[in-house]
């Protein structure tokens, strides 16, 4: 059996061992509350039985190999249930026990044996609080939760047993297909529970709760894989903030610190990346009632003024897109709502139709044929036992009509998460309507469905990332000289240059013409600027002799450059090396004002040119790149050009490389020249 059909196995069991004590009892609890039809064999020597099933007292007494067993044992007990389980063939285990690798280096040794006991059987844990199965009534997880039996929804993937209790507990109208915590994953990594979620065709989507990554490269398959079968990822990703971060050389490193590479794995492979709670839970409970948008762009119902501005900001400060309404829209509504109302997107209907079905249902069916990416009503119900809430409920049905006459999609959002009580969130599930639960998180819900479904379609397109080298060994910085010479060899441009002795800048400086650059050589050089290492625009010899003597006081070795120009604009293009992702790339405005203006991106490798153009677009030195008021415009194609090759030359370089920095990439009408570059890296 393969792993993965091991670990499917795992996820939907027949037969369960639950092997432990009091937690055991619990999970005995769960399973029979959830409706566990299959059987459950109970594990203590030293108990009669575990919630009224009957004890054996070993592994080694099972009756047959248990489809999934849940261990809940003290850590150096579950190393041993684990090992017995593996040499008998179990397809797979839950270990609950914590005092592994989350306590220090004991902790770890401890866990470095349990995976070994494990072998290639499936682990979830250790110090994890296992899984539900709502969709089969399994029930793993020795506590209580707030899901319910469904046919389909979303499952939930979280390195947090406490967050994926709370999630649990949701009052949303979010329905879980699974809800698995990992824990401290000494045997599984991340993308292997999302590649065998990926083959039950009844998750709807993939919700994931990320304290990090333990590889990166087998997620970014995983995560293209799910994009080419139509199911959507979300993440909530924690631990954003880098407290200490030690200085390095370059200035890349201290610029692309590893929460910006998340950010550019999951913006990659197609995963909506959340900032809070409430936008992860709006985000999936969308995606799985609504799935993945053909647009960015919204229309908006309200009858408030008040309520369309809320929209209307939002959807600006979120990049969504309110297309002006048609002219048919526009003649439509304004014969059915009056000369009094104005008629926009987003639109506000007022009063003079609420309650009226069937004006309700043409009015919407007006805005619903503009065809945006999703239409929203807004509607907050009142709460209050006994309310009457026939009005909303018009609104309701007339939105159901106004979707089934044009085909379109529509979702009905709160103001207020509160205000769309349990039984109203079931009755419009029932219709086929999202119940979403907030305009901001809603509008954040919809602008991440319209990048999914993007990215979906260029899915056979999107490279799975590179499967990063170990530190390479001992590593020493390279002078500006040799790492050009390097980076010349990889196809980047450099300016027309000599290395002399102080003594040989001024005929250097003839044989170059004027003006030049005369700047220092050094290993242990890093910033010149700041040492007083570098002289620029220098037109005759003189200048060059008195600009190399107050230099020799320092240095012995000098590099003389033509000026690079006329100078359009100055980017960074660096390489620096992360401990999860490896060598990663990152561009920016360049010059000495780089860490100041902080206009960066970071990409990871390999990347293509059409990923290194967009990432070149989003930034604001772009402006400089197209002729900003009329300036000359610079080279892009040669900007590419020097990007690609130094991505190129990273790739190549991974096992050796460090750091690198092109600083500035001179960015000029007719090219894109590395002005400066420094590297570190070991010996080949």
């Amino acid at each position: 059996m393969s792993r993965l059909r091991a670990l499917e196995k795992l996820l939907r069991p027949k037969t369960i061992a639950v092997i432990g004590g009091d937690s055991a009892v619990e999970v005995v609890r769960q399973c029979q509350a959830i409706g566990f039809d299959g059987e459950i064999w109970a594990v203590n020597p030293r108990r009669p039985d575990l919630a009224g099933i009957p004890c054996i007292p070993s592994i080694d007494a099972l009756p047959g190999i248990p489809d999934a067993s849940f261990v809940a044992a003290p850590p150096a007990a579950s190393l041993d249930i684990i090992r017995k389980l593996a040499e008998r063939g179990a397809p797979g285990a839950v270990c609950f026990a914590a005092g592994f690798a989350e306590t220090g280096e004991a902790g770890a040794e401890m866990q470095r044996r349990l995976h070994e006991a494990a072998g290639q059987m499936p682990m979830i844990g250790p110090n994890c609080h296992g899984f539900l199965n709502y969709l089969d009534g399994v029930a793993l997880w020795p506590d209580e939760h707030g899901g319910k039996r469904t046919q389909r929804g979303v499952a939930l993937i979280s390195q947090s047993g406490n967050i994926a209790i709370n999630l649990t507990m949701q009052q949303r109208g979010l329905d879980y297909s699974y809800v698995i915590s990992i824990g401290n994953s000494s045997s599984l990594s991340l993308h292997e529970y999302m590649e065998a979620l990926l083959d039950d065709a009844r998750v709807t989507a993939i919700g994931l709760h990320i304290e990090g990554l333990r590889d990166v490269a087998g997620f970014s398959r995983a995560a293209i894989k799910a994009l080419e079968k139509g199911v959507p990822i979300v993440a909530l990703k924690t631990g954003r903030s880098t407290l200490g971060a030690e200085i390095t050389m370059s200035h890349t490193a201290s610029l692309a610190g590893s929460d910006r590479l998340y950010t550019a794995l999951f913006d990659r492979v197609g995963v909506a990346r959340c900032d809070t709670v409430p936008q992860f839970l709006e985000t999936m409970k969308f995606l799985s009632l609504v799935g993945t948008l053909p647009a960015n762009s919204l229309g908006s119902m309200s009858c408030s003024g008040g309520e369309a501005s809320i929209v209307a900001d939002c959807a600006d400060r979120l990049g969504i897109d309110m297309p002006a309404l048609s002219n048919e829209t526009n003649k439509t509504l304004r014969e059915l709502l009056g000369p009094i109302v104005h008629v926009a997107n987003p639109l506000d209907y007022h009063l003079y139709i609420w309650g009226d079905e069937e004006k309700l249902s043409a009015c919407f069916s007006g805005m619903l044929q503009n065809r945006f990416g999703c239409n929203v009503l807004v509607l907050d119900y009142p709460s209050v036992p006994g309310a009457d809430t026939s009005k909303w409920e018009v609104a309701e049905r007339a939105l159901v009509n106004a979707v089934l006459k044009t085909g379109q999609r529509a979702v009905i959002v709160s103001s207020l998460p509160e205000t769309i009580p349990t039984v109203i969130r079931e009755r419009l599930k029932g219709d086929g309507i999202a119940p979403m639960q907030g305009i901001e998180d809603c509008l954040f819900a919809i602008r991440a469905a319209a990048a999914i479904g993007k990215a979906q379609t260029n899915a056979a397109k999107i490279r799975p990332l590179m499967q990063p080298q170990p530190e390479p060994g001992k590593v020493a910085m390279l002078d500006e000289w040799d790492s050009k010479q390097l980076l010349a060899r990889a196809g980047l441009a450099i300016p027309a240059g000599r290395i002399c002795a102080a003594d040989g800048t001024a005929a250097a400086a003839d044989a170059l013409g004027y003006p030049v650059v005369v700047k220092a050589v050094s290993q242990d050089l890093a910033h010149k600027s700041e040492s007083g290492a570098v002289a620029l625009n220098l037109d005759d010899a003189a200048a060059v002799a008195a600009a190399t003597k107050r230099m020799a006081n320092t240095f012995d070795r000098f590099l003389v450059e033509k000026m690079v120009g006329p100078v359009v604009a100055e980017l960074i293009v660096g390489v620096s090396r992360d401990a999860t992702f490896g060598v990663t790339l990152l561009l920016g405005s360049g010059g000495t004002l780089v860490e100041l203006l902080d206009d960066t991106v970071s990409l990871l490798l390999p990347v293509q040119r059409e990923d290194i153009a967009v990432a070149v677009r989003s930034l604001r030195v772009s402006a400089l790149i197209d002729g900003y008021r009329g300036a000359p415009a610079g080279n892009f194609a040669a900007v590419l050009d020097a990007i690609e090759a130094i991505a190129a030359f990273a790739v190549d370089n991974a096992a050796t490389l460090q750091e690198l920095d092109v600083n500035p990439l001179i960015v000029t009408p007719d090219a894109a020249v590395a002005a400066d570059a420094l590297l570190r890296k070991a010996a080949s």
